[in-house]
């Protein structure tokens, strides 16, 4: 392994000897954060209540070349509204995502050079300078293992990843929040990151415990099961008690909620379609569930208990649907607050129905959480 520059482990000693960087945190729940990510137009983001929310990401923000930027007016626009959220909500940050899945094609290669990275970084800085933001996201999907179809990666991401993470906070300091999406999957969690080299150089690592079966999965099974069962392994308890077996710091661990269900069609009548071959059909934010029931008869709404989580069967139609509700939100945020965890996020605020959505089961679970922390 190439050793980091001394200017770096220079950078990365005050780091670690520094006061944390602090989170944004609820009444109540001193550092537990509640973060949003956005893909939304501006003018909607005022049907939610952002007085729940202690975080929001705008997504996405992309590369051009070795810099960091923004494709228009639209994101522009958008960006400049939720930044001035922050005159109504005080506490309120706002920060940006790079890439997502499809956006880092060439994450990989502006990445692995040390000019690449300076560069990037220093775009980064003018971005957030720029707007009034609080911190940039990273949402590269994935480094050193497959992700997006055609899109590089090699092994040494890994190492080029950490070196990214001591470039940006040379550069934004001390206080500008740096965080990045992880991947929930075992490659993801053993092959993509040095969790003990950048641990101490972020504020979070907001776990994408979603996904789990995905687009394309041939298999079904739960998409955000907040516990493993026997036959699918991959779980929020599962990455977090991994990340815990590594030594990051539980406060930096956020887990992830899904916003929105997938659905299978072909699926054999076994054991309601659960674990069973299928082809995946179709995406379906939450607030659009209850019409997609009503347009499709026949399911069943069922609750797997060993994974706490949802899911539904059509025999007429051979239809397999998995996704979080309100009360597998609220198990998970409980679940974050019980092991002392950095808080929740969401993939993605739009997918909510703006009241009595999972946004508002979160907070609920927060504001009558029996957990007393520390003042």
């Amino acid at each position: 392994m190439k050793p980091l520059p001394t200017v770096l482990l220079l950078a990365a000693a005050c780091l670690c000897s520094s006061p944390q960087v602090q989170a944004s945190g609820k009444p109540g729940a001193p550092g537990f954060v509640v973060v949003a990510y956005w893909a939304g137009r501006d003018a909607e983001i005022d049907r939610y209540p952002i007085d729940e929310l202690t975080n929001i990401n705008y997504s996405f923000v992309h590369l051009v070349g070795n810099q960091v930027a923004i494709r228009g007016k639209r994101d522009s626009t958008t960006i400049a509204r939720l930044v001035a959220l922050k005159k109504t909500h005080p506490g309120l940050k706002i920060a940006v995502s790079l890439g997502g899945w499809g956006g880092c094609e060439t994450c990989s290669d502006v990445f692995s050079t040390e000019s690449g990275r300076r560069e990037f970084a220093l775009s980064a800085k003018a971005l957030l300078d720029r707007f009034g933001l609080d911190g940039i996201d990273l949402d590269w999907e994935y480094p050193a293992i497959a992700g997006f179809p055609g899109h590089k990666f090699a092994p040494e991401d890994r190492r080029n990843f950490t070196l990214l993470l001591h470039q940006l906070r040379l550069v934004l300091g001390e206080r500008a929040e740096i965080t990045f999406a992880a991947g929930g999957l075992p490659d993801y969690l053993t092959e993509s990151v040095e969790w003990t080299g950048v641990a101490p150089l972020v504020t979070r690592i907001y776990l994408m415990t979603y996904d789990l079966v995905n687009a394309m999965s041939t298999v079904t099974g739960n998409h955000t099961p907040l516990y493993s069962t026997p036959a699918q392994m991959p779980s929020v308890d599962y990455d977090v008690r991994y990340l815990d077996s590594v030594g990051v710091p539980r406060e930096k661990i956020v887990v992830g909620a899904a916003f929105y269900g997938r659905v299978w069609s072909g699926v054999p009548d076994t054991n309601n379609g659960m674990y069973q071959s299928g082809k995946f059909e179709s995406y379906i934010n939450f607030k659009d569930l209850d019409t997609y029931w009503a347009r499709h008869p026949g399911f069943t709404l069922l609750w797997d208990s060993t994974a706490s989580a949802p899911y539904a069967y059509n025999r007429r139609e051979l239809l397999f649907a998995t996704w979080d509700d309100r009360r597998s939100v609220s198990l998970k945020t409980g679940y974050a607050l019980d092991h002392g965890l950095g808080g929740i996020m969401f993939w993605e605020l739009h997918g909510d129905q703006p009241h009595g959505g999972l946004l508002d089961a979160i907070d609920s679970t927060i504001k009558t959480s029996k957990i007393h922390f520390p003042r």
